[in-house]
């Protein structure tokens, strides 16, 4: 991916730090936003660069639609231009359904859908033919097994709509709009050795967590060549929890 700069929000850990250093890997300069670790976004630039392309984080958190808009902003200011944006930042509330307040129901869908919006409408702004705007939903937007994440569920399962309706605005303009679906991912919200890793094991066809760089192959091959007519997609990358 020669001369393309990509945003990957929430890239400080996890699997947005391993879509950042994939994408990287292929040729990207690629923008970091974070929202508690500077430290964290910091080290993910170290091995962005490391890869001999260039790299910036930039703090911003997904509740604030202003410094979402500034971090898009900023990054086609230090970089010139914007070709990749990817909708990574996310949270996990878990929770018996009675015991979910309204505040939470508002701070989820503000990170995970409203965020997805004010991001791709800002960096529609600055894109042109090949520009690609990749979502992380997840496979519990398909599928739900197990009680405690109708919140998440919702909300993640609201990134559906929003990539087929971007995927109809943008489309004349050459920009593809895409969806991948993790299923259970080893990373720190999410542990393979948890208690509860096992149960999520048995829900899966290949009886195994996926990897983030798992997840990183899928968006690479959506913000490269081989994606440049997959537009309005749902992609799961589960180990067949949704099979």
């Amino acid at each position: 991916m020669p001369h393309r700069v990509a945003l990957v929000t929430g890239g400080s850990r996890g699997i947005g730090a391993a879509i950042a250093e994939r994408l990287a890997a292929d040729g990207a300069d690629v923008v970091v936003t974070y929202a508690r670790s500077a430290e964290r976004a910091a080290a993910v630039v170290r091995r962005v660069e490391a890869t001999g392309r260039r790299g910036l984080a930039l703090e911003a958190a997904a509740t604030d639609a202003a410094q979402l808009v500034a971090a898009v902003d900023r990054t086609v200011t230090a970089f010139g231009r914007l070709d990749v944006l990817v909708n990574n930042a996310g949270i996990a509330p878990f929770g018996p359904l009675e015991q979910v307040t309204l505040e939470e129901v508002d701070t989820t869908m503000a990170v995970h859908a409203r965020a997805a919006f004010v991001l791709a409408q800002a960096a529609a702004r600055h894109m042109g033919s090949g520009g690609r705007i990749i979502s992380i939903g997840s496979s519990l937007a398909e599928r739900v097994p197990y009680p405690g994440w109708t919140l998440y569920a919702m909300s993640k399962s609201a990134l559906i709509g929003l990539t087929k309706g971007l995927a109809r605005d943008l489309g004349p303009r050459g920009i593809t709009v895409n969806l991948v679906h993790p299923g259970s991912t080893d990373t720190e919200m999410n542990p393979a050795d948890s208690p509860e890793a096992e149960q999520e094991r048995a829900y899966t066809a290949l009886g195994r967590y996926c990897d983030p760089r798992d997840i990183a192959a899928t968006v690479a091959h959506l913000a490269g060549e081989g994606g440049r007519n997959i537009t309005g997609a749902a992609v799961t990358v589960d180990a067949g929890t949704t099979a």
